[in-house]
């Protein structure tokens, strides 16, 4: 197959994506309240005659000359931020671009990615002869898990053989990444007059029973994600200095790893502890792609680099194959004055062609 053309220049693309992340940052879009940027995400598609569908505050479309009988791959990503935190110095809804870097909130997480998918679904939208479908999301709650994001729309979608779930990765491919388990624990003991002994108390309890499970080793350790990690995230007991309380309230944020599902966790973490455990969801597990997969060894034959990724996002609700890769750097999502070097957006437009391109030719 020859190369796939498009009827967009790389200066073309790269404008576009540019004025969508400025428009995007200017529009607060907190989880649940995305719908002023899924608007102007149908406004963008609408200017290049692309129709669009919407499910709640997600936007989707097909390319062109979309066939139901070939399978589909999914471009994925989306479009709620999280709230600024107290120490911007930047106005975190005022794009700004200087030395090289547009500043803004979402603008590298995932900001930078929605825009470069867009401009990936325009080179390609109107090709008669690709292998696959291609299908473009713009998905709402994904900083909070939420009901109402991709695993409420995914139903909706055609059959998806792959799904590219835009986040900062360096346009290195994540091909596995841990899973979140978070669970309430509570110790309970005799609650007593803290000037009296009492071999029963609920905190003392509490720490050796804690001071076990974080000692604790999984045996199965994964070659991408490394060990299942427990972490203690809150510690609750007590209100009055003379009173032994009758419980200790606690939780863990466990991060799991493609060797274990979260139902299998909880259960080891269970036996190995004498609180009472109650797991919030056994939602959010951890995936992985194959190494040999030809969407990642064509990533791998144009130089990129693959690796295990300890953050979470929607990979983990999406119900198929599917792999993480978007311009950014994940250590930059979340902090103060966030950022995206627009030299990174033109390489992830690049980026994500090249290796669609062999994937599509491969097909």
């Amino acid at each position: 197959m020859q190369e796939l053309k498009s009827v967009y220049s790389q200066e073309e693309l790269l404008d576009n994506a540019v004025e969508l992340l400025k428009r995007l940052i200017e529009i607060p879009s907190f989880s649940k309240d995305e719908f002023n940027t899924s608007v102007e995400i149908e406004n963008f598609f609408r200017k290049h005659a692309i129709p669009t569908k919407r499910f709640k505050n997600n936007i989707w479309a097909v390319n062109k000359n979309f066939d139901i009988f070939k399978p589909s791959v999914l471009l994925n990503t989306h479009h709620d931020t999280v709230k600024p935190n107290k120490a911007y110095t930047l106005d975190p809804f005022l794009p700004i671009e200087k030395e090289g870097k547009l500043f803004g909130l979402g603008s590298n997480d995932a900001g930078a990615s929605l825009v470069s998918m867009a401009q990936v679904f325009l080179h390609f939208y109107e090709r008669e002869d690709l292998q696959y479908n291609l299908v473009i999301a713009l998905t709402a709650e994904e900083e909070i898990s939420g009901f109402d994001g991709i695993e409420a729309l995914f139903p909706q979608l055609p059959n998806i053989e792959l799904a590219i779930v835009g986040e900062p990765t360096q346009m290195n491919l994540a091909i596995a990444e841990k899973g979140l388990l978070v669970i309430d624990g509570e110790m309970k003991g005799t609650p007593s007059h803290a000037a009296h002994p009492n071999e029963d108390n609920s905190i003392v309890k509490c720490m050796a029973d804690l001071q076990g499970i974080l000692n604790f080793r999984f045996p199965k350790v994964s070659d991408y994600l490394g060990e299942v990690k427990v972490t203690l995230s809150g510690i609750h007991a007590g209100i009055q200095h003379n009173v032994v309380p009758e419980s200790c309230t606690f939780t863990l944020d466990v991060r799991v790893t493609d060797e274990y599902s979260n139902k299998e966790v909880f259960g080891i973490i269970q036996s190995q502890m004498n609180s009472d455990l109650t797991a919030r969801s056994f939602r959010l597990n951890s995936s992985k792609i194959a190494l040999g997969h030809p969407f990642v060894k064509a990533g791998l034959e144009i130089g990129r680099t693959t690796y295990g990724s300890p953050t979470s996002s929607d990979q983990a609700i999406i119900p198929c194959t599917s792999v993480k890769l978007g311009p950014g750097d994940s250590t930059r999502s979340h902090t103060a004055d966030e950022f995206i070097f627009i030299e990174e957006i033109k390489e992830g437009i690049e980026i994500y062609i090249k290796i669609l391109e062999k994937f599509l030719q491969a097909g």
